[in-house]
């Protein structure tokens, strides 16, 4: 499997940004998926998930009513609308096959700086 997230980028403080993640290799519709992040010097800390219809998604509570997971699995894609960021909310994120931190792909780095 091949998980690809972009996206990332340099926002100022209060600013949104919108992830997605391409995956290959199978379909997310039979899955679970997830965001994770890990900031500079920290271990990983799960973001989000959303299961294989979307119907279902949890956050964890620094970032509830600020981020929403979404997916579409026609494209096998899934999506993190980040708004009202915060400079703790820098990190590179990546995206996950259910909560499985080791299926992580390639990550995105976002800066929340002014």
């Amino acid at each position: 499997l091949q998980l690809q997230a972009s996206g990332g980028g340099l926002v100022q403080p209060g600013g949104s940004l919108r992830l997605s993640c391409a995956a290959s290799g199978f379909n997310i519709s039979s899955y679970t998926m997830s965001w994770f992040r890990q900031a500079p010097g920290k271990g990983p800390e799960w973001v989000s998930s959303s299961n294989a219809d979307g119907g279902s998604t949890i956050y964890t509570d620094p970032v509830k009513d600020r981020f929403t997971i979404s997916r579409d699995n026609a494209k096998n894609t899934l999506y993190l609308q980040m708004n009202s960021l915060k400079s703790e909310d820098t990190a590179v994120y990546y995206c996950t096959r259910q909560s499985n931190w080791g299926s992580r792909g390639q990550g995105t780095q976002v800066t929340v700086s002014s």
